[in-house]
């Protein structure tokens, strides 16, 4: 009767051993699921990453450009203001140099009268 308790033992020794290899199994399976998404994870963050750093490096060209296209307009706009100032100038002495071709004139036609 000292022996029928002994194979019980076993049985479920053999039992508890069986259900830490299938606990084991299942863990091991679940491992190699969260390192594929770990994988693919850290692969989307590398891809987010470097698509970030270029948007950076785009986005500094962009204010650089936009800087030099709004220093190139107020160079225009102050050379317009330039032209225009001397056209007004130009046109004054213009109008000028008319008036006193036509009080000469008129002088003359004064004088032959």
């Amino acid at each position: 009767m000292t022996d029928a308790p002994f194979p019980n033992r076993l049985d479920r020794i053999e039992q508890i051993i069986l259900g830490v290899a299938e606990r084991q199994a299942n863990t091991q399976a679940q491992l190699d699921v969260l390192s594929q998404e770990m994988r693919e994870l850290t692969s989307n963050v590398d891809r987010v990453l470097g698509r970030g750093a270029i948007l950076d490096d785009v986005l500094l060209e962009l204010r650089d450009s936009h800087e030099q296209h709004q220093r190139n307009f107020e160079s225009h706009q102050q050379q317009a203001e330039e032209h225009l100032q001397a056209f007004k100038e130009h046109q004054r002495t213009t109008n000028a140099a008319l008036q006193s071709l036509e009080s000469i004139l008129l002088q003359l036609i004064r004088n032959n009268s």
